[in-house]
């Protein structure tokens, strides 16, 4: 373990900041946590971005095909009441919880904080040691993963998904269970009305089911089919994976690397009273909680992927 002297020589040996860097840092120590809490977080990637503009189309693809393929001609009032308000719910809820884990701060730690004057405000203990990131130029606390694409620190970084555009981490990590929740059941309610259709339409010799002509129904339908099962898959199984990393508190990242934990691990119930908020309640399970609108003004950063507004 290296004392506290060198710790501070290893800093000033390696400048935090260069004339390239186009870091502000006086900006940024005037900025107050309650400041940047009124910023709506937001990645310029153009992978992400084209991801996240896919996941909403498909999604609003499938509410058109169940919609206004199935329910819609349906001669059964009721099913199609039932039916329609159950899956726009579902769609509503997804997309919520889509643009809630987008814009939200996954947890990034400020850049340029990994100065000699922050360190000694920090009243180390001798032989303490801390960790700076050589590539945003911060102290990173435990647990906390630097991102290449969102080029910040997160803490308690999972793993970064293009489909939100952002990494999942300590702060956004509820509203991505929730959208991949959401999207499994959406999937499996549009997989069994595509079932029924079928078979109604079988029935009917393709004749009354729909009020488009039979192959571009059989066209639409195949195609929500193969969408709801690929949308079942892949979220059943992050969806699951989530809820065992937040049952043993362990990330997707500690897990690949066979990380052992150094600390004190909130198992179960525990981790998801801390991910979700609170005891068990149906609160769990809606992305508003916690919504206020955000400043509107655009705001872009140098040298950052982000901006805010």
């Amino acid at each position: 373990m290296q004392p506290s002297g060198h710790r501070l020589r290893d800093v000033e040996h390696h400048p935090l900041l260069t004339e390239n860097d186009n870091y502000d840092s006086s900006s940024s120590s005037s900025s107050s946590e309650a400041d940047l809490a009124d910023r709506v977080w937001f990645i310029r990637d153009g992978c992400g971005m084209i991801c996240a503009v896919m996941t909403w189309l498909l999604v609003v693809y499938a509410d058109f095909v169940v919609t206004f393929v199935m329910l819609l001609p349906s001669k059964d009032f009721w099913y199609s009441v039932v039916n329609g308000v159950i899956f726009n719910c579902l769609a509503v809820l997804a997309l919520s919880s889509h643009l809630r884990t987008m814009l939200t701060d996954p947890g990034a730690v400020p850049k340029g904080n990994a100065t000699k004057e922050y360190m000694e405000s920090l009243q180390l203990k001798p032989g303490e040691v801390i960790y700076k990131c050589p590539k945003c130029c911060c102290i990173k606390p435990e647990r906390a993963h630097h991102c290449s694409i969102c080029k910040r620190c997160i803490r308690k970084m999972d793993h970064h998904c293009p489909w939100v555009n952002n990494c999942v981490g300590e702060k956004n990590q509820r509203f991505f269970v929730l959208f991949t929740m959401y999207i499994a059941l959406s999937s499996v309610h549009a997989l069994i009305l595509c079932g029924f259709q079928f078979i109604s339409c079988v029935r009917g010799q393709w004749t009354e089911c729909s009020d488009f002509s039979p192959p571009i129904t059989v066209i639409l339908l195949i195609f929500l089919c193969l969408e709801g099962l690929l949308f079942f898959t892949f979220t059943a199984v992050m969806f699951g994976t989530q809820i065992h990393s937040i049952c043993n508190d362990e990330t997707e990242i500690e897990r690949l690397k066979s990380e052992k934990p150094t600390w004190e691990r909130r198992l179960r119930w525990e981790g998801m009273k801390s991910v979700f908020g609170g005891p068990p309640s149906l609160l769990w399970m809606n992305p508003f909680v916690g919504f206020r609108f955000r400043r509107l003004p655009m705001r872009p950063r140098k040298g950052g992927p982000e901006f805010s507004v």
